[in-house]
């Protein structure tokens, strides 16, 4: 059944959340400090391995790579369009209202919680493939692998950054839901080419937000999110 991956990875965060709220009490400050390195240092690699999947190729005996210039144009052009609708404030504002909604004014971690949860659940390869797979060919499977490392991912942004990470359920409902049902509409201009460019884009985005849990850094990645659409845009026109 299409969708099935999605409405599974729901669960998984919503699962996921409920057990990191659960051990939020009983987690001392540095176990919290170190599951955060942890996590960070583990979605960079994930960024990287995906990024160099979708642009290294074998040319004879040694690697090339591809879609570059793509990839710099996209990140560029796609980063001014987010900083101009800024797309962060937007998620900001949405954590805001949702902290209200559920009388967590108190947390002051609720939209931390919910913006960084949101961008690495939602954000990279295995989202955007996996969701094209669901709606293209009705296989979950890659979706169902997403959910487990989306459990245990939850887990520990729940039990360190608190409640607004359970709530990172509603954008992935809503993102992977779009892919895979905009998969089953414009399914015969889709190539693995386009989806090749799509995952790399996304784990670059994806490495931008480990490097701000790890490091601290400010890096924008939310409004960096138009980037994806530069693929997209390339294959239409050429």
């Amino acid at each position: 059944m299409k969708g099935l991956g999605t409405f599974i990875n729901v669960l998984a965060v919503l699962a996921g959340g409920g057990i990191g709220l659960f051990l939020k009490g009983g987690m001392k400050r540095r176990y919290q400090d170190i599951m955060m390195q942890a996590l960070g240092l583990a979605t960079m690699f994930v960024g990287i391995v995906g990024a160099l999947q979708g642009m290294l190729t074998v040319e004879g005996a040694g690697l090339g790579s591809r879609g570059t210039l793509l990839m710099v144009l996209s990140l560029s052009i796609g980063g001014v369009a987010g900083e101009f609708l800024n797309i962060e404030l937007m998620l900001e504002r949405f954590g805001e209202w949702l902290k209200k909604k559920v009388h967590a004014e108190h947390n002051g971690r609720f939209v931390e919680g919910f913006v960084t949860t949101s961008l690495v659940i939602c954000v990279g390869a295995m989202a955007v493939v996996g969701s094209l797979e669901d709606g293209l060919t009705g296989n979950p499977g890659t979706l169902i692998i997403k959910s487990a490392l989306d459990f245990a991912i939850v887990i520990v942004f729940a039990s360190t950054l608190g409640a607004g990470s359970l709530f990172s359920a509603i954008p992935i409902a809503v993102w992977e839901g779009t892919l895979t049902a905009a998969a089953v509409l414009v399914s015969p201009f889709l190539s693995d080419v386009l989806i090749a460019d799509l995952s790399a884009v996304g784990s670059v985005l994806i490495f931008g937000v480990g490097v701000n849990l790890l490091f601290d850094k400010g890096i924008k990645v939310g409004n960096l999110l138009p980037a994806l659409l530069g693929p997209v845009v390339f294959h239409m026109i050429f």
